[in-house]
């Protein structure tokens, strides 16, 4: 059929016939909701009238203008924390877990579990966990002796419920980092650790001039995954607290899907969503600025 034209002819017909489908999926599911959302940024859309009136930036000006939607950035601090720490107790375990230890792929498959678990099914877990009278994580406090504790309201204490909301994360997260950070240490070759063990390593000097080194690129890839899953923080305080309580766990994303579902202001929420997509480009530019800033010096 095709045995008139040249091989490398041949070759980019069928490169192109394999790409068809992928692209053009991507661009009707990607990059043309993308174009509609920048489109309805610049209106004042109620989201079922046919009418969209044109508004210029002035959904970007009520963004900026107003202080109550920025504010619930600081609620999403406390998920940037519990992510960093979870990184690290991640790092712990995959060296722990990398080593000779007798019931690894056990302990690996436990630690693992919780990251298959339905998100929903993990925020109604916790509910139960967090609950003030009856929670499994009060009535065990209350077992040690604190009894003054053990009557925390976990998600109804505003310096607290944030906090509570990012440990269901560090809870369900801390498996699949740990894999990831497992596999990038099994790419190290094994001679290496034997030739700083023959000078005389100890165990803080192989961590700090081999294995952290090594895996480098895996920790800026999940402190960039960690500082964006942060900022879009969504399903968690949607299903355990609404929000609450007054607002103060309240998401980012959670004030753009109220602004569009619950106040039927699709412009402005489509201008808050567009920010949010900046900032998360400007974190990434930025690592990579600093990344490749410290490559060169090094």
């Amino acid at each position: 059929m095709f045995g008139h034209l040249s091989y490398n002819k041949q070759k980019l017909l069928i490169i192109v016939s394999f790409l068809i489908i992928p692209l053009s999926l991507l661009l009707l599911l990607t990059y043309y909701p993308a174009t509609k959302l920048i489109y309805y940024s610049f209106t004042n859309w109620d989201g079922y009238s046919p009418d969209k009136p044109w508004v210029g930036l002035a959904n970007y000006r009520e963004v900026f203008e107003n202080p109550d939607i920025f504010r619930v950035f600081r609620h999403n601090f406390a998920y940037f924390v519990m992510g960093i720490i979870q990184n690290i107790v991640a790092i712990y375990f995959a060296i722990v877990l990398n080593s000779k230890l007798r019931g690894r792929n056990f302990f690996r498959t436990m630690l693992f579990l919780p990251y298959i678990m339905n998100g929903v099914a993990v925020a109604f877990m916790f509910g139960y966990v967090f609950d003030t009278t009856n929670g499994s994580l009060n009535l065990f406090l209350n077992s040690l002796g604190l009894t003054q504790l053990s009557q925390t309201s976990w998600l109804g204490t505003e310096g607290l419920v944030n906090y509570a909301l990012a440990s269901t994360g560090f809870w369900r997260f801390m498996g699949y980092n740990m894999v990831i950070y497992l596999a990038s240490l099994q790419a190290i070759p094994r001679d290496i650790y034997e030739a700083a063990k023959i000078d005389g390593a100890g165990a803080f000097q192989t961590l700090g001039r081999i294995t952290l080194p090594n895996i480098k690129p895996v920790i800026q890839l999940n402190l960039f995954l960690t500082i964006t899953g942060a900022l879009e923080v969504f399903d968690l305080p949607f299903v355990l607290t609404k929000g609450g309580p007054a607002g103060a766990s309240q998401t980012y994303v959670q004030r753009v899907i109220d602004t569009a579902f619950a106040y039927n202001n699709y412009g402005l929420a489509s201008a808050m969503s567009i920010i949010l997509l900046i900032f998360v480009i400007a974190i990434l530019l930025i690592q990579q600025w600093v990344l490749s800033r410290g490559g060169k010096e090094a």
